[in-house]
């Protein structure tokens, strides 16, 4: 850490740190909910550390803050006290082993968060928090999650079946390759597998066809090494249009088979 500067390491739902921390978890690995909140490095004197653990007590909860801060020789930007209380907000709570390091003007923040949109709502709110003169590294990262897993390898595809069958094509198979290959990845996690169709004909009949469809697909991916009892299957018909069923492309949308972690 530069001396010369007021330098502090918070350590967000991981285990400990000092002002030199070590990187966070790997991404496969859980985090605790309620994992210590570790701030560690040197301030100019007694009251910066008292309204630093203050605010974060005030954000985390006084039982998960650890301190092992210590009071030094270090000068500072000016209002710098101020910042660091504007930037210790309870967004912050929606980053896992996470690390926010603050050196003087030099802003670094790291960890996992469940979404791009919770990724640039954090930023926006330090860059607001901060006047020109900071410097922000962002680090943060949007996790892999078990559903992220299957949106990411289905893309938006559909997969096809001979018309008004439950028969896959040629292309449908190529697909569920790839889909059982990200669900080999999920380690024991249930899916179901959904299926729909548009609202040409009976509901009973796009009911059942519905159903046919995805048991089709329970027993290809199961024919690619997928555990059949982690599968759970439904038919929705076409009560779940994601699309307008007037028109051609709308309809081809909603003729779909979708995949849901079980939680």
């Amino acid at each position: 850490m530069n001396q010369s500067l007021m330098g502090i390491a918070a350590l967000f739902a991981a285990g400990a740190a000092l002002a030199q921390a070590p990187a966070p978890a790997p991404a496969s690995a859980p985090a605790a909910p309620n994992a210590p909140i570790v701030v560690a490095g040197t301030v100019a004197d007694e009251a910066s550390k008292a309204g630093l653990l203050a605010r974060l007590r005030a954000v985390y909860g006084a039982e998960r803050v650890v301190d092992q801060l210590s009071v030094g020789t270090v000068s500072t930007p000016a209002n710098w006290n101020d910042y660091v209380q504007r930037l210790i907000n309870p967004n912050l709570k929606m980053i896992s082993r996470g690390q926010l390091k603050i050196d003087g003007n030099n802003v670094s923040l790291r960890g996992d968060v469940a979404n791009e949109t919770q990724r640039q709502q954090i930023a926006g709110d330090i860059a607001g928090s901060l006047n020109p003169t900071y410097t922000v590294n962002n680090g943060l990262r949007v996790a892999a999650t078990q559903q992220g897993v299957l949106d990411a390898a289905l893309a938006d595809r559909i997969i096809e079946f001979e018309s008004g069958k439950a028969a896959l094509t040629p292309k449908g198979m190529e697909i569920l390759d790839q889909m059982s290959e990200a669900m080999k990845k999920l380690n024991g996690i249930k899916v179901e597998v959904i299926g729909h169709t548009d609202n040409a004909g009976s509901r009973a009949g796009n009911l059942s066809l519905s159903q046919a469809r995805a048991e089709a697909v329970k027993a290809y991916v199961t024919s690619r090494g997928i555990n059949g009892d982690l599968i759970a299957v439904s038919g929705e018909g076409p009560d779940r249009p994601v699309a307008d069923n007037r028109t051609i492309e709308g309809r081809a949308r909603n003729r779909r088979i979708e995949f849901k972690v079980v939680q």
